[in-house]
C-alpha cells in the first residue's frame, strides 16, 4: 500500500485535504504528497519509456522485460475496450494482469533498466489498473496535461517569469481560470463580476451555480 501523503513537502500547503476522487498522474514523486484514496498512474507514460530505453539498450534481458511488460500493459488497454465480458470473466482478467504485474515486479534481472522499472512495477502496482474498476478513469493522463498547456504557452509568449512571485502569482492566476471554465462558467465576467462585488461589499459573494465542463 503507498503512503498516500509522502513527497515534497512544499506541496503539502497547497494540497491539504484528502482528493476523493481518482487522482491520475504520472510517475513523478511530488504527486506523492497529495493525499489520495484511489490513483490512476498513466500507461502511456510507461509505454515511452519503454519506447525510450529501447533506442540505448539492446541486451536480450531487457528486451525480454520490455517485450512481457508491453504486452501487459496493452492487454489492459484492451480488456477496458471488451464491455461484453460477464462481470465475474472479467475481474478473472482484471486479477490475472495485477497476478503478471506481482510476477514481473518479483524476477530478479541483471540488466540495470530491468530493475529500475521492476521496482517501479512493484511501487506503483495497485495502482496501474485502477482503470478497469472504474468507467470514467482514462489510463492516461492525457487530460491533466491538456489543461496546463495555455499556461505553458502562455509563459513562452511572454518570455518566461520574471521572478519566483510573478511565476506563483501566473500559477494561481491560471488555476482560477481553468477551474471556472471547467465549472461551465465564463472565467472573465466571473472573476469581473467578484471583483465588482468585493469593491462595493468588502466580501466575495458564492459562485453561480455551476455544471461541470466535458473535457
Amino acid at each position: 500500500m503507498i503512503d498516500r501523503c509522502r513527497g515534497s513537502p512544499a506541496l503539502h500547503k497547497f494540497f491539504t485535504d484528502a482528493f476523493e476522487g481518482v487522482l491520475i498522474t504520472d510517475f513523478w514523486t511530488p504527486y506523492e504528497s497529495v493525499c489520495a484514496e484511489v490513483r490512476q498512474y498513466c500507461l502511456v507514460y510507461l509505454l515511452r519509456e519503454l519506447e525510450k530505453v529501447d533506442l540505448r539498450n539492446d541486451s536480450a534481458e531487457w528486451w525480454a522485460f520490455a517485450k512481457k511488460l508491453r504486452r501487459l500493459l496493452r492487454d489492459g488497454i484492451r480488456l477496458r475496450k471488451r464491455p461484453d465480458f460477464a462481470p465475474g470473466a472479467f475481474q478473472s482478467r482484471v486479477d490475472r494482469l495485477n497476478a503478471r504485474v506481482a510476477w514481473l515486479a518479483a524476477g530478479v534481472y541483471a540488466d540495470r533498466d530491468a530493475r529500475r522499472l521492476a521496482k517501479r512495477l512493484g511501487k506503483y502496482a495497485e495502482y496501474l489498473f485502477t482503470f478497469l474498476d472504474y468507467a470514467d478513469v482514462p489510463f492516461e493522463n492525457d487530460f491533466a496535461e491538456r489543461q496546463i498547456r495555455p499556461a505553458v504557452i502562455l509563459r513562452k509568449n511572454s518570455q518566461s517569469n520574471r521572478s519566483e512571485r510573478g511565476a506563483a502569482r501566473q500559477a494561481i492566476l491560471m488555476s482560477v481560470y481553468l477551474t471556472l471554465k471547467m465549472r461551465g462558467l465564463n472565467p472573465t465576467k466571473t472573476i469581473a463580476d467578484a471583483l465588482r462585488s468585493y469593491v462595493s461589499t468588502g466580501q466575495l459573494r458564492p459562485l453561480p451555480h455551476t455544471h461541470i465542463a466535458d473535457g
